[in-house]
């Protein structure tokens, strides 16, 4: 999948002009008329598509998004410095926030391309029956995992599913959100009919018929649909899937392990292309994430935006393993001040805490280099080719777990919860939990299982345990948590004002 970065291309597309008033061509420029006539074109347009995810400024994989999706979580804490993040971490953001405008956007300008390769790949001259299924169930996978993260975080949003062809077209009134879970659901299934359950080792990355059965699961189970989620989600522990949890779990997001057997489906990231990752979608883009670099903290040159709670913190504690040690998922996820503690080649008691926590995050960070300032090309730009994984096969196991105890039938979900405490080093559940028993250790687990990860606040709200859990937490500014607020983002202002159809 690092390839298909290499192929990214800003798509132009061009709406033609009066051919009664020009007849001239631009010989420079991409059209629908000149794009479109080879399977390259189609690649390069699902380049530009997958790219977004890591888009600087709105990319849901790349540190905006990252700073969104766990920020207000109550294990996660922003700084009062970029202000609009600050503004969500403490429940103070209003329409206008930025951070969320451009996640919207970004969301968008994927769905956009989406619709293009759906609407485009039957007439490429040379594609087989075979190939124009998969690239459509690809493109369908992509227009439903971008309208998965607007609705979880939006709720009602426009549903778009086909390029605009006119003026009347541009502007799309609201959907109700339980319409937007049924075209996710439905392209998700579109998108695992039609996908190849492994890519030639070149396109590693590119969505699979078990990327779209994880996010075809998760979407049952974000709506509550038990019996559909458990169905979905049981196909993938059995052949032709070859999923597995990795042995030490802290392999998971480290750039040397990237891509590995627990990988469901991952955002590929590499310090290759330009030099400047705010550059935009252009030539001196650099293809890496800012996220390290702005999760670091100061004294290795990193900008400190972000902190783990203490009830993270002290979560961790809860349950020691069966040689008595702290959980490995804990160093894995935090780094504090134990015995022999080193962070970026340096002593623990050498960094400062500067927000009243106990712990820095470690997880997904490059920490076995001295700063992170330098990337992997050598060159000053702040970026990390470390991938960002969106999906693993702990998060299936988990959602399978849950989805059989919600039918009551706790006795069958031990088997996935201790696979999980397994790889923890944690002792095996005790025989006759409860639903309510069963459901509490799931919830537990994932707490601890996903930090840093992105789902800590959406899981809350689901079990609708939102507004106690930030109530019970040392989270600077969960005071100001109100749910008829704060549950989901208000529509973005600058939407509102620029479409007719919103109000």
């Amino acid at each position: 999948m690092k390839k298909i970065y290499m192929l990214i291309v800003l798509m132009i597309v061009c709406i033609s002009c009066d051919k009664g008033v020009l007849e001239l061509t631009n010989p420079n420029g991409i059209t629908t008329d000149t794009y479109w006539k080879t399977e390259g074109d189609v690649n390069q347009a699902f380049a530009a598509t997958y790219g977004i995810f890591k888009n600087t400024d709105g990319g849901y994989w790349a540190v905006r998004g990252i700073e969104l999706t766990n920020g207000r979580g109550d294990d996660f804490y922003i700084r009062n410095d970029v202000a609009s993040l600050f503004q969500l971490s403490i429940f103070t953001n209003t329409s206008d926030n930025g951070t969320v405008n451009g996640i919207w956007n970004a969301a968008y300008r994927a769905i956009f391309r989406s619709n293009q390769l759906i609407e485009n790949i039957p007439n490429v001259p040379g594609l087989t029956d075979e190939k124009k299924t998969m690239y459509i169930a690809e493109a369908k996978f992509l227009r439903a995992i971008n309208y998965f993260n607007l609705v979880i975080n939006f709720g009602d949003v426009p549903l778009v599913l086909h390029v605009p062809v006119d003026k009347s077209e541009y502007y799309t009134a609201k959907s109700p959100a339980a319409d937007v879970w049924d075209q996710v659901k439905q392209d998700f299934t579109d998108a695992a009919a039609g996908l190849p359950v492994k890519w030639p080792s070149e396109w590693t990355g590119r969505a699979t018929k078990g990327a779209a059965l994880g996010y075809l699961g998760k979407s049952y189970v974000y709506t509550n649909d038990w019996s559909n989620a458990q169905t979905t989600l049981q196909r993938l522990t059995v052949a032709p899937f070859s999923y597995a949890l990795m042995a030490n779990y802290g392999d998971n997001f480290l750039q040397t392990t990237e891509n590995n057997v627990e990988s469901v489906f991952e955002i590929q990231l590499a310090d290759v292309g330009g030099t400047n990752p705010w550059a935009g979608e252009n030539a001196s883009e650099s293809l890496g994430s800012t996220t390290a670099e702005e999760f670091a903290p100061s004294e290795v040159s990193g900008w400190f935006e972000v902190s783990p709670t203490d009830k993270l913190f002290n979560t961790f504690k809860k349950e020691l393993t069966i040689t008595g040690d702290f959980d490995p998922r804990m160093y894995a996820t935090l780094v504090w001040n134990y015995p022999g503690s080193t962070f970026y080649n340096k002593p623990f008691s050498d960094f400062k805490l500067l927000f009243g926590y106990s712990s820095l995050w470690k997880k997904y960070q490059n920490y076995t280099q001295s700063n992170e300032l330098v990337g992997a090309s050598g060159a000053v730009d702040y970026t990390s080719s470390n991938n960002e994984r969106a999906m693993r096969y702990d998060d299936v196991l988990l959602m399978l777990a849950e989805s059989i105890t919600q039918q009551g039938d706790a006795a069958n979900a031990y088997q996935y919860v201790n696979m999980i405490r397994e790889r923890a080093h944690l002792s095996a559940l005790p025989t006759g939990y409860s639903k309510d028993q069963m459901m509490a250790e799931i919830r537990h687990q994932r707490m601890i299982e996903f930090a840093r990860e992105g789902f800590r606040f959406y899981d809350l709200r689901r079990w609708g345990l939102l507004a106690t859990e930030l109530k019970n937490s040392d989270k600077q500014g969960a005071s100001n948590f109100s749910s008829n607020m704060h549950e989901y983002f208000p529509t973005p202002q600058a939407e509102v004002n620029s479409n007719p159809n919103i109000h």
